[in-house]
């Protein structure tokens, strides 16, 4: 149990990131906090998608789909990963930057007009105009 943590830490580490970013996203009445928790949702997803990048070929981590470990022998002993899951989670950065700026933007506004980010104090707030 402990070697399979040990070698399969980045899923571990996933799950715990997954589940802070779920519970601050569903449990925070703050809206910067909501905001924080999704940006830690899509980070346990980033890893999700570096950690699977790895497999392993002929009982040896490391190897890739892309390049097959038998046609060189020599570069059997490198590290080598699948560049899509790469490519996908360099996309989805550039998008999560984006979504992060205006959610932070909406935020900025949303204190600017009622003076606050609780959601309790929004809905109170709204229900009565």
């Amino acid at each position: 149990m402990i070697e399979l943590l040990a070698t399969r830490y980045a899923y571990l580490l996933m799950f715990v990131l997954l589940g802070v970013g779920l519970y601050m996203t569903i449990a925070s009445q703050n809206l910067v906090k909501k905001l924080i928790g999704v940006n830690l949702f899509q980070t346990a997803i980033f890893l999700f998608f570096v950690a699977v990048a790895y497999v392993e070929v002929d009982g040896e981590p490391g190897g890739s789909p892309v390049v097959p470990a038998t046609e060189n022998p020599a570069s059997s002993d490198l590290i080598l990963a699948s560049p899509l899951p790469h490519v996908i989670v360099l996309t989805a950065i550039v998008v999560g930057i984006a979504l992060t700026a205006v959610g932070l933007a909406l935020i900025v506004r949303i204190y600017s007009e009622y003076g606050t980010l609780r959601e309790d104090t929004l809905r109170e707030v709204r229900a009565d105009e």
